[in-house]
Formats: C-alpha cells, structure tokens, sequence
C-alpha cells in the first residue's frame, strides 16, 4: 500500500474515519501505517481520523504504540501527532454486530480498509450484507483477492449489493513500488522504446521476485496460498500487465485499470500446456547470508502434506497483434539467494552481423530493478582496445482485475493439486532447484 493510495482510499478528508480491519496483523503494521505516516509527515497540513480494530485485546495506548513504531519505521515520527488521537477495539470483523459497532462509531464518512486473510475478507463482506452501512463508506480489499477465481466472481458480486463499484478499492501494494510505475514513464515517453515495444523486437520477458526472507510467522496464511497464489497471481500478473498493456489514454486509475483489465483477459498460459509451463519447488534447510533456516517443512505451522510450494514460475503469453507468442515467465520464491527483483525485457537479436566482428553479441537487455530502484540497459559496443571485439556494458540509473488473475493461474493451480507437475526441492540461500538452472 503506497501513501497515495492511502490518500485515495479515505479521501485523507476531515469528515472521514479510516477503520482498519486486521489492525493487529502484520499487514497493518508493516506496509499500511508506514505508509499512512509517510503520507502525513510529506503533507503536514493533513489529519486524519483513525481507528483500528482486530482480534487482540490491545488497550488505546498500545495501539498507539504500534502506530507510533510504525511511524518512526519512515522517518514520520513527526507526523504522529496528527493521529494521536487515534482509538483501538476488540472485534471480529466476521461479525454482523461487531462491524455495526465500528460504523455507528465512525465520525463522518467511514472508510474500511480489509488488512486481513482474503477469506476472512470474504466473511466479513457476507456479514455486512446485515449491516446499516452509511451512505458513501469506502471499502478497501488487499490482495489476494478472493481465493480462486469463483471464489473472487462471487465477492465481486457481493461487494455490488453493499456499495457503488466507485467506493470499492482493490488495493495491490506491490503495484506501489516506484519502479512498476517508472515502467510507464520508460514505455511511454520515449519514442526509441515505445516503437520497439512489441513481439516483433522483443524475444522475451521475465519478471521476477526472489525473496531472502522466508515464512516470518505467516504460515497461518501462506501455507495455504504458497508462492502461486501469494506473489504471481496477486501481485506479479499485474507487474506483467504494466508492461504489456496498450497505451492507455490517461493514468487516471479507470483508464489504467481498463488497459490492464484489457490485457489480462487476453493472457493465458503458454501453448495452453501447464504442465510443461510450470515449475514448483520448496525450500530445504540452508542459510541466507548469517541467517539460517530450517526445512519448510519444518517451520512452525506448516502441514507437509499440503506439499505447499515456496518457488513459483509460470509461462504466459498475451495472445494479441503485439506479443503473441512471446513467453512471459514470472517467478518467486522464498529463503532464495539469486539476484535482485527485476523485470527482465530481452529483445531479439540482430538479424545480421557483419563477420569480423568477435567477442560478445548477445541480445540487449533493459533490466527494471524492482528492489534497488534502478533501470540498465544492456547493450553491445566496440571494445576500447580493439574495435572489432565487441564488449557488453550496461547503461544505468537509478529511479526514484482479480478474477482475470485467478483464471490465468487456475490451469497451473489444478495441474499442481493433481500431482502433474513435481514439487523439486532446493536448499535456502541457493538460487532454486540445480534442475531449474539453464
């Protein structure tokens, strides 16, 4: 969740209560109130009404602890003065009278922010069907969104009955990070790229996101959704869509969200094969730099009949004028030792080159860095020493549709659960399975 997204959500107005479900959970504290606090610290003049309600029988004052720690996390300790008053109740959000309890108790314009399981979710917008909801109350869902794709159609359905489709935010706090957004000011506002930016130059693209931490208490969640569910079909899918969809006509939030809807409904799986275009695999126990860790299935709250992959990687195409039959891989794993976050755009090579020429010819790569924020491209050139011997360099810089997302992943979701495709296993702090290399 990015802090203009916080903005967007609650309106950041006076008459407004921003209500958080799940407050304490790890969601809250570790991405939605940094975000609130940078918000706030970048824009003094701003307040904002907050309350936060979860399971845990937390008192007002360590609420505030919380999003005072949370604060200081961004450098806005400053900013907490502008929520000191905020306010923390037991509830469960599943609960018809409890989510009454929080609306009746709302200052002006509630708006609900669902940092919670997306089963949860779901209950808890089933609930509220019984619920007196205020006129214009806002409803925020993080992703995932839904649990597989009916499951997602009928909470879409669902949130029609409560709300006007103008007050319901499907939040993706991975679409945030400034590089995902600098994909478009690359593609678009430059003509040597965006006329390059199709299948008839581009041979291929990859976006990935290995992670070195591991379960970090989730297992609760995670060893129900693995690496699938958890990154490529809620957060990944998206990235891809960035950066295949046609230009749309403004970056109003309808206009990208139409673009990206556009070309998720022409993605499928490669060739319609899941088997053959997808990999899975868990870790085994190994160490991530001074960090070591122990099987995965041997973590606190893993079932290992669930065979729960931490390693996901799928193929894609989207079957339209410009990238049908490019493949798209996208790739995550957990306790991994490979690289940075990237998307990866490797264009085709030259079609002729001159024989004379020795040394390095690889084809050009523009490498968008998800964690550091950097862009490079890679480019073949002239040796100093001689200038028939071609050396690589790298040119950088730094920068500053959920049921679509389910239909795209479910082939590769129902060939895993009949066992079609094997469950490898690699040691954390490699860089995946040996047999995943090449």
């Amino acid at each position: 969740m990015t802090s203009e997204g916080i903005a967007t959500v609650s309106g950041m107005a006076a008459d407004t209560t921003l209500i958080i479900l799940g407050a304490s959970g790890d969601l809250t504290s570790r991405l939605l109130l940094p975000a609130l606090g940078q918000l706030l610290a970048r824009e003094p003049g701003r307040s904002v009404r907050l309350h936060g309600a979860g399971m845990d029988d937390w008192t007002d004052e360590h609420w505030r602890d919380v999003v005072h720690k949370a604060f200081q996390t961004m450098d806005a300790e400053s900013a907490f003065d502008q929520v000191s008053a905020t306010t923390y109740s037991q509830a469960d959000i599943t609960k018809a009278a409890d989510l009454q309890k929080l609306l009746d108790a709302a200052e002006g314009r509630p708006a609900l922010y669902f940092a919670v399981p997306p089963a949860v979710t779901e209950k808890s917008c089933i609930a509220l069907a019984d619920v007196n909801i205020p006129d214009g109350t806002i409803l925020a869902l993080e992703k995932p969104f839904g649990t597989d794709e009916a499951s997602a159609h009928k909470l879409n359905q669902q949130l029609a009955t409560l709300v006007p489709e103008d007050q319901v935010f499907r939040i993706d706090h991975f679409l945030g990070r400034s590089t995902v957004l600098n994909l478009l000011g690359v593609r678009f506002a430059n003509r040597l790229i965006e006329s390059v930016w199709s299948g008839d130059d581009i041979a291929a693209i990859t976006v990935d996101f290995p992670e070195k931490l591991g379960l970090e208490g989730r297992a609760g969640y995670y060893d129900a959704a693995g690496a699938l569910v958890d990154m490529i079909q809620s957060h990944l899918l998206q990235v891809m869509a960035f950066v295949t969809m046609e230009p749309p006509s403004s970056l109003d939030q309808l206009d990208l969200r139409d673009a990206t809807s556009a070309v998720l409904r022409a993605t499928h799986v490669l060739d319609d094969d899941p088997v053959a275009n997808s990999r899975r695999a868990r870790y085994t126990a190994g160490d991530v730099g001074d960090r070591h860790f122990v099987s995965y299935v041997d973590e606190p709250g893993v079932d290992p009949s669930r065979d729960t992959e931490t390693l996901a990687e799928m193929t894609v195409e989207v079957r339209t004028t410009r990238w049908q039959g490019v493949p798209i891989t996208l790739r995550s794993g957990k306790a991994l030792d490979a690289g940075d976050p990237a998307v990866t755009v490797t264009f085709k090579p030259v079609r002729h080159l001159p024989t004379g020429f020795v040394g390095e010819s690889e084809p050009s790569r523009l490498v968008f860095s998800l964690g550091p924020d950097t862009m490079s491209l890679e480019l073949n050139v002239n040796g100093a020493d001689d200038p028939l011997e071609l050396e690589r360099v790298a040119l950088a810089a730094d920068l500053g549709a959920a049921e679509q997302c389910w239909r795209i992943v479910q082939p590769v979701i129902d060939a895993w659960r009949q066992k079609k495709v094997p469950l490898n296993d690699y040691p954390a702090g490699s860089a995946g399975p040996a047999s995943w290399k090449g």
